[in-house]
Parts: structure tokens; sequence; C-alpha cells
């Protein structure tokens, strides 16, 4: 059995990463070069990295993936199931990539409906028109314990605007909000001397943090998930997070 603790020992493992290294960085420089010389919209990828799969690549553009081989001839565009453990890799690749740090979002620009003791906590980017965020609310009515921070989100057009700054302006944003989406009670216009800037700015951060649907969710782990989910999902996925 070799000693690696030896200075010699030592040597040698440091040489063996280091080609690795060298060979890793080969690799994905010759997938990058001969990807993006094919193919145009590959000319910047972002990120280049071996998966669990012998001989596949994960190629990440933007928050786009696909798969190649290990010379980047050619190219697979879907999901990667790991069928031992059934688990989707390429959608736990996304969550990790689309991940949203909870502590970051400027609470500020939101308004807080508390329901039970308050101890879970998620935020919902929502517009005032979307059906969808009718119908989430409404099945929203059925989880207790939790602080929802509410962003609204006015991207749909119409008088969702006027809607939004009609809600952000109220005494009671909270009563207001449900009133109208969960009870179709519309709210009092707002009035012209009110400060509705957070709701431009709600829009502003929506779209950096790519953000393109109504309703869509973040939970305190940062995990986001787009779409309107029922009570019982909403409730699988506080429990889960830690």
């Amino acid at each position: 059995m070799k000693n690696f603790s030896t200075p010699w020992g030592r040597a040698l493992v440091a040489a063996v990463l280091a080609l690795a290294g060298a060979s890793a960085f080969a690799q994905e420089a010759a997938i990058r070069k001969n990807l993006g010389s094919r193919l145009p919209e590959f000319q910047k990828i972002d990120e280049v990295t071996k998966t669990e799969m012998p001989g596949i690549y994960e190629v990440r553009v933007d928050h786009s993936l696909f798969y190649t081989d290990a010379n980047g001839s050619y190219l697979i565009q879907g999901d990667m199931i790991d069928v031992n453990q059934r688990r989707n890799v390429t959608a736990e690749r996304m969550e990790k990539l689309t991940a949203i740090s909870f502590d970051s979002l400027p609470l500020k620009d939101a308004f807080t409906i508390v329901r039970g003791n308050g101890k879970r906590k998620i935020a919902v980017f929502e517009d005032p028109n979307c059906g969808y965020c009718k119908r989430f609310e409404r099945d929203l009515q059925n989880v207790d314990n939790v602080t929802i921070h509410m962003f609204l989100y006015p991207i749909l057009g119409g008088d969702s605007p006027d809607k939004s700054r009609a809600v952000w302006c109220a005494k009671d944003r909270a009563a207001t909000w449900q009133d109208l989406m969960v009870r179709d009670k519309p709210a009092a216009a707002a009035s012209a001397k009110c400060d509705v800037d957070a709701i431009a700015r709600n829009v502003e951060l929506g779209r950096k943090l790519r953000i393109t649907g109504t309703p869509t969710l973040v939970f305190a782990d940062g995990s986001r998930v787009p779409g309107a989910l029922t009570a019982a999902q909403v409730e699988q996925r506080l429990a889960a997070v830690k």
C-alpha cells in the first residue's frame, strides 16, 4: 500500500489532481468550441458540468439546460431521469438555479397576511387580474400558521396597475386584497397622494428574478414554484422547508 502522507506521496496526489483538472478544462473547452461553432445560440454558454450519467455533460445557457456528449457532437433537450432513485435530475437542478434568497427579498415593498402563529413563511407575487391567483387565494384560506408576504406584481396589462395601486393605498391592505381576490369586491381607487413606487420596484424585481407568471411562490428555503398550488400542496411544501 502506497503511503500518500510522505512528501513524494503528496506530490503524486497533487500531480494527479492537476492532470485531472487540466483534462476537465480541456473537455469543457472542446464542448464550448464545438457547440458554439455549430449552433449560433450556443456561442455564449454559461456553464458546462459533468453529470451523473457517464460521458454526458450538462450545458447551461442562461436558465435553459441541455445535455451533450464529451465532444459536443450531439445535443439532447429534455429531462434526465434517475430511474433507480426515481428522481428528475433536471428538475432538481432547475430548482437550484432558480432559487431565490428569501432573506434578500425587500419585504418593505410587500404587505403581510398572518394566520395563526405565523411561524411558517412564504412570499407570493400576484397580479390582481390573474384568474389562477384568485383560485390560489381561495385555496390559501385553508392554510394556517403562516405569514404571507404579498408582492403586488401587475404584469397582465389592462387595469392591473390601477387595481394594485388601490390595494397598496388601502388602509387595510390585507383585508382589501382578500375582498378583491376571494370575494370579488372591488377596492376604492387610490389617492393621488399615495406613494406607489413599491409596485414599480416589484415589477423591476420580478423581471430581475425572471418571474414571468403569476402566482409565483417563494418559500423560506429559496425554492420557487410557479402556478396555483392547492392548499395541500402548499402544506407539503411548507413541511419540507427546513
